[in-house]
């Protein structure tokens, strides 16, 4: 039994994985940490269903190099280490240190990231290290800078649970950061006084259970909290003595705010909200004086998401709502080490343990402590400048560790593009048929998670363990070695660590290194852990910072009213309101809005291969309000074309009034490798906040339009689809199912003979039977491959949407061996035992599907969802879905009154 930590958002739960003694298909078990502060043992779905990710199934486990001819062969770890550094050295000596560049992740863990900023600023002299860190929390950072004077989050979840008042900025809490979410909900349960307020365009499921939901247009955040600000100053809502003493800047931000927002009218129409609406949300917020403000990228993935960040904090300063038990502004991070991250420097405007790169004294401490020959001197490129500068052939050579760009950065095929003509792209990672590592030049084996070992740090500070449990497969290695190795053979020094232990301390001393009021005062400091010998560490329990002596951990800052600027005074900062970028107009008259959906995660590379998460949204889709779809002349359930001036996809459109009018939400999860053309972050613009560098994910102009087919299809097979060995259907998305892959097809003109089609796309083995069945008269064609007792692959083809229920044929194909109901199902194309259909999956951690949940409901007579998850277990577990079985039980009850 290992106690670890959640890979996924920066809630960081605590994690119990157990190992069986033999190798089967299910060695793994997993369960919550009770004893974790984060969770308490509660783990959402995609937590409870680590165990299906740990296997081996294309992953990459020997290192490998791209020959002359565009073809990658096996090697040594010897070899491309010695083939990578000697490139880096020619580079280097042909154009310098700023021509490389690493492009790192928030899925590293605090070791890895520390050594990587180690190598770079201190050895290479460059800055030119940036993280996928830069697309979903960077304008929390700048915010927190300019108020507070260092990057510090000062709220703990406990303060969402005593708040009295919690409001939820640009964050679908529910779907995204559901265990915390569950513990919101608990807190409110019992205490009913509790009020929630969400302020999100969409009606996301979060909204369900709020007793307010603002639906403020996109872009207008500043023009929200401004307004809020003056309001709040108007009615005399305000601590004087908090900022006249702890503050400084409030007349200038009071003065800007009172210009552009001193009505509250004149907000309401920027907003688009009705005016009743806003003076209440003002109205509660003024009233409550223990409130916690919670946003996440719906605020930070702005061309203005910095100043949206210091508004909200405005308002916290301007009532002295900061500091204390339930009150506060709280960034809530997307990745589970984007803190581990911040916290080492792993922006390419940031050093090491909360130093600054435009500090003359602070450059002096890290070159000092890390005996290195050179220290960085200016910032680095971000992100976005980071990938057209390797387009331009600025940057020569880029190393990319444990993130995929070409799906998830903006204006993606530039990336892509700017990869393919890269003098050097090495890519450490899980699997090599990514959509980035398949641009590599190198390509190197890591650890993934059950593997390897080291700290995160999540949204509250809280430092845990990530800890192995699982032996190295194949030839794959630490990240932090894989640097450390090409340091080496660099001839740089200061890079011989005997294990991870050993990072972690040298972290943990820096970050105490002349940290006093006297030297270079900064909140982030561990040195209470910098002593820590293997044993000590491998035993560490979770713990927040600041920890400056061992066992003197902090849950809550600011609790006296001191910050990190110089004078050890917030700062107010006037926020100027003002619209994205790039507005839509009569070409792209829609909003692209991006974002997570509740069972994936970033780019499907670890929850992809879960088949219990692959059933709750199987398609890429469109959500679109049903009036813009008539305008655009688009059906519900059909598929469309999305563009944009910087690319265009292809997805399924999913009718809803919770999508607002003129608005698109489309999610970032899918991929080249399982869809045919999904990509959203190639439509993405690609302008970013001037402050932070994080680029407007939330608001890109679009259009959507009618993609035509003559026929669509699903396909069940064991085996991949040969999809190059035949002609490739104008559009298609692989479904991980339980030993079955499952396919959605749909195509362009007519198919004169599908037997022979699916045969080369299927090429199932000649010794088991194929049956199947074609009416010319409805132009449908079905057919089966089995072996006499099981299914080995089946096919659907017509040219309406009436195809079988997925879940039927999912189930079939679950099943060892099939009855004669089965087979006459098959048959019929559809199962002939109504029960067999269980409709939408809804809950994923007990497959419970929207027909079951209805049929319950109506035969049981149930009006809860407590009800429900008695009957069926349903909601039981991560309480992601209770507010869809909360709306199915709404829907069944009024089927029954009509």
């Amino acid at each position: 039994m290992t106690c670890t930590t959640c890979p996924y958002c920066g809630v960081g739960c605590g994690v119990v994985a157990t190992t069986n003694a033999d190798d089967k298909p299910n060695r793994v078990h997993i369960q919550g940490d009770e004893n974790h502060p984060a969770n308490a043992g509660r783990l959402c779905v995609k937590g409870s269903a680590l165990a299906e990710t740990v296997g081996l199934e294309g992953r990459l486990l020997r290192p490998a190099i791209r020959n002359s001819q565009g073809t990658v062969g096996s090697t040594g770890w010897e070899q491309a280490l010695d083939y990578t550094a000697g490139r880096l050295q020619e580079i280097i000596a042909q154009h310098g240190p700023e021509a490389v560049a690493l492009y790192v992740s928030g899925q590293l863990l605090t070791e890895d990231y520390y050594v990587a900023n180690k190598l770079v600023k201190g050895w290479l002299g460059t800055a030119n290290i940036d993280t996928n860190s830069r697309l979903c929390m960077s304008s929390a950072v700048a915010g927190h800078k300019r108020a507070f004077g260092e990057d510090l989050v000062p709220c703990n979840y406990e303060d969402l649970e005593e708040a009295d008042l919690v409001v939820l900025v640009g964050s679908n809490t529910a779907w995204c950061h559901p265990v915390l979410y569950q513990r919101l909900m608990k807190s409110r349960r019992e205490r009913p006084e509790k009020r929630i307020v969400v302020i999100d365009p969409r009606r996301t499921t979060t909204c369900e259970q709020a007793d307010l939901h603002l639906p403020v247009r996109a872009g207008s955040d500043v023009w929200l909290f401004n307004g809020l600000l003056t309001w709040l100053h108007q009615h005399g809502v305000m601590d004087a003595d908090f900022v006249a003493q702890h503050t400084d800047g409030v007349d200038g931000a009071l003065k800007l705010a009172r210009e552009q927002a001193g009505r509250v009218e004149a907000v309401a129409k920027a907003c688009g909200v009705p005016l009743v609406q806003l003076e209440q949300f003002y109205s509660m917020f003024a009233a409550t004086p223990k409130v916690v403000t919670l946003f996440s990228q719906g605020v930070n993935q702005s061309s203005a998401g910095t100043d949206k960040v210091n508004s909200v904090i405005n308002c916290h300063l301007l009532t002295g709502r900061i500091g204390k038990p339930g009150m506060g502004p709280f960034s809530i991070t997307g990745q589970p080490n984007a803190m581990g991250g911040r916290e080492v420097g792993g922006l390419a405007n940031t050093l090491a343990a909360h130093m600054e790169l435009d500090k003359a004294r602070h450059r002096e401490a890290v070159q000092e402590f890390w005996g290195s020959p050179h220290i960085a001197s200016k910032p680095g490129l971000k992100a976005v400048d980071l990938f057209e500068a390797v387009h331009q052939g600025r940057i020569k050579a880029l190393w990319i560790m444990g993130t995929n760009p070409v799906v998830s950065m903006p204006d993606a095929e530039r990336v892509q593009q700017a990869l393919g003509q890269c003098e050097l792209l090495v890519v450490s990672d899980l699997f090599a048929n990514t959509d980035t590592a398949r641009h590599a030049e190198v390509v190197l084996p890591a650890l993934g998670w059950g593997e390897k070992d080291g700290t995160v740090t999540n949204s509250e500070r809280c430092i845990s363990r990530q800890r192995a449990f699982l032996p190295a497969p194949g030839e794959a290695k630490p990240d932090w070695w894989a640097l450390c190795e090409v340091a080496k053979r660099l001839d740089f020094s200061g890079f011989d660590y005997t294990g991870v232990h050993e990072i972690f301390s040298e972290h943990a001393q820096l970050s105490a290194w002349r940290n006093s009021p006297a030297e270079l005062p900064r909140a982030f400091h561990i040195g209470g852990l910098a002593d820590l010998d293997r044993a000590a560490y491998d035993a560490m329990t979770a713990c927040q910072w600041p920890l400056p002596l061992p066992g003197q951990g902090t849950a809550r800052l600011f609790s006296e009213g001191r910050f990190y600027h110089k004078d050890g005074k917030a700062r107010f900062i006037a926020t100027e309101a003002r619209s994205p970028v790039n507005m839509p107009d009569a070409d792209y008259p829609l909003v692209l809005n991006t974002g997570r959906i509740r069972d994936q995660w970033h780019t499907m590379t670890r929850t992809g291969r879960a088949p219990s998460l692959s059933g709750h949204l199987a398609e890429p889709f469109v959500a679109m309000h049903p009036y813009e779809a008539m305008l655009a002349g688009v059906q519900d359930g059909h598929l469309v074309r999305v563009s944009t001036r910087w690319g265009k996809l292809v997805a399924r459109l999913r009718c809803t009034a919770d999508q607002p009018r003129r608005s698109i939400f489309v999610p970032i999860h899918w991929t080249d490798q399982v869809a045919s053309d999904a990509r959203v972050g190639a439509l993405v613009n690609p302008v970013v906040d001037p402050i932070s560098g994080e680029p407007e994910f939330k608001h890109t102009p679009a259009k959507v339009t009618p993609f035509p087919v003559d026929w669509q299809g699903v396909v069940f097979s064991r085996q991949p689809l040969q999809l190059g060995s035949a002609p490739a259907p104008a559009y298609w998305v692989r479904v991980q199912g339980v030993n079955y892959l499952r396919y959605e097809v749909a195509g362009r003109g007519a198919m004169p003979n599908p037997r022979e089609w699916c045969a080369q796309l299927m090429q199932v083995d000649s010794n088991y039977d194929w049956w199947e069945s074609r009416d010319l008269s409805a132009d449908q064609y079905h057919a089966f491959v089995h072996n006499g007792e099981a299914l080995q692959a089946c096919v659907f083809l017509s040219p309406r949407a009436d195809l079988p229920s997925r879940g039927w044929l999912a189930r079939l194909f679950e099943r060892g061996r099939l009855g004669e109901a089965d087979w006459k199902g098959l048959k019929l194309g559809y199962s002939v035992d109504p029960k067999d259909d269980v409709g939408r999956l809804v809950c994923s951690c007990f497959s419970v599907g929207c027909n079951t949940i209805v049929e319950t409901v109506r035969e049981q007579g149930l009006s809860s969802v407590e009800a429900v998850g008695r009957a069926l277990r349903a909601g039981t577990n991560c309480g992601s879905c209770q507010p869809e079985i909360r709306q199915l039980i709404d829907e069944a009850r009024l089927g029954e009154q009509l």
